[in-house]
């Protein structure tokens, strides 16, 4: 291969880097939210890269140049010369093998590495000595070590540190969001050989333009990840629990922090669901490890319990609106508007809205579902409700904005207004729109 770990450098030599510009042959495992653009960026420096997917659908749709994440667009996938298969056998070609596979919690909620650990039999399989294989997917600290690298041994018959070699580097970029794209963040690199370290951050150099972060150790690459999103989870259920005590008080929780933020060092978080395959989960590889050594990270866990619980309260400010405006429960409608995990994505799963959804329903109230993004026969089944491809507001006493698209901010409300039934409400879970202007187009407003 063309960039290979030699023995010499086994005996302190350092691993020879080629210039900026030059070519590898890359097989990124895992064609998702991650695994795609990233295919695609390195595609785009002009690196060879292989694109690889157990999922022959999935491989179908994008060899005929069709987004399967909706986040880069089809003239994207069409226009890169990324080898999409399904075929293991082209992992033999790689310099590098990046893993970006699915990391989610089981029923118990604890790590469920079977994704890694399959993707490691699959890679060790078929790559050739000297091959570096680099995980993405997040894990808890000290899974690359335990998990993958043993997985990669036995398939291969390699030995991990002389014959392949392993690196971490946690995905940082949003989906959905143009400015914190792949390009736009730092991006943290972990090995414990310097002279891997070295070429793999010198690798992702080429298509991060932030620049590249280098940590000493895999586990401290592994943690970094773990703790950017326990600490949003900590953050947001502090918002989430002042905006249920405060409701209870009487105070508006938006007033609150508005005089507060005028602090210089208060920061600006808001209340609302938390869903998603990171915030609601990374807590959890980090408690999991953590108790491995015998401590309990209860706040971190408390944290959890607080944002989970947060489709309860905004389907009983839903609820408790209704009444307040005069509707019998068992005869009203709402509609909800978003159903995607977060702002400007297509990706239904682990969105917290079903949750609101189901304690409303439970109570006879009748509700229709709209999302600019998420498509509607798949959504309606999940959510057990009616998914309308047309925003329609008619006979319907209130509006719950729970995912904040971008669209939704040119809502026409006196055209909804007029469809809907006298005295209506808007709840707006995550405070985007103008509560003078909603009030002032005839509806209770109401947020989180």
């Amino acid at each position: 291969m063309s960039s290979g770990l030699t023995g010499a450098r086994r005996h302190g030599e350092s691993r020879h880097v080629e210039p900026v510009g030059r070519t590898e042959t890359i097989c990124v495992v895992g064609l998702g939210y991650v695994g795609l653009p990233l295919a695609v960026h390195f595609d785009r420096v002009d690196q060879q890269v292989i694109g690889y997917d157990i999922d022959d659908d999935k491989i179908g749709t994008l060899s005929e140049g069709v987004d399967t994440t909706g986040d880069l667009s089809d003239a994207v996938v069409a226009d890169s010369d990324v080898e999409f298969t399904s075929d293991p056998a082209t992992i033999t070609d790689a310099d590098y093998v990046i893993v970006t596979v699915p990391t989610p919690v089981d029923e118990m909620e604890n790590p469920d590495l079977r994704f890694v650990e399959s993707a490691g039999e699959t890679v060790g399989e078929h790559m050739t000595p000297d091959t570096t294989v680099v995980l993405e997917s997040t894990v808890f600290p000290g899974a690359t070590r335990s998990v993958l690298a043993p997985a990669l041994e036995e398939a291969s018959g390699l030995t991990e540190g002389e014959e392949f070699f392993v690196a971490y580097s946690p995905e940082r970029a949003t989906p959905g969001d143009e400015k914190h794209g792949l390009r736009d963040v730092v991006k943290v690199v972990g090995a414990d050989d310097p002279a891997v370290l070295e070429d793999v951050a010198d690798l992702y150099e080429c298509v991060v333009d932030a620049g590249v972060h280098r940590t000493s150790s895999l586990e401290a690459a592994e943690a970094s990840k773990v703790v950017e999103n326990v600490q949003r989870d900590l953050n947001i259920a502090l918002m989430n629990e002042l905006a249920v005590a405060f409701d209870r008080i009487g105070i508006n929780t938006q007033e609150v922090l508005d005089a507060a933020g005028t602090k210089w060092n208060f920061h600006d978080y808001s209340p609302g669901l938390v869903g998603g395959h990171c915030i609601p989960v990374d807590p959890f590889y980090f408690a999991y490890r953590s108790k491995m050594e015998g401590y309990v990270p209860e706040l971190t866990l408390k944290a959890r319990d607080v944002n989970r619980r947060m489709p309860e309260h905004v389907s009983e400010l839903a609820l408790k609106t209704l009444n307040d405006c005069g509707n019998v429960l068992g005869e009203s409608r709402v509609v909800v508007l978003g159903l995607t995990y977060k702002p400007n994505v297509a990706d239904i799963r682990t969105s917290k809205v079903d949750g609101v959804i189901d304690t409303m329903q439970e109570y006879g109230v009748d509700v229709l579902g709209f999302d600019p993004y998420a498509d509607p026969e798949q959504t309606s089944q999940a959510f057990g409700i009616d998914v309308m491809d047309q925003p329609s507001f008619e006979n319907a006493d209130g509006i719950v904005l729970a995912t904040p698209h971008d669209v939704f901010e040119s809502l026409d409300l006196d055209a909804a207004r007029e469809e809907m039934n006298d005295d209506p409400f808007l709840l707006d879970v995550c405070g985007e729109l103008d509560a003078e202007e909603v009030v002032g187009h005839g509806f209770t407003y109401r947020r989180v």
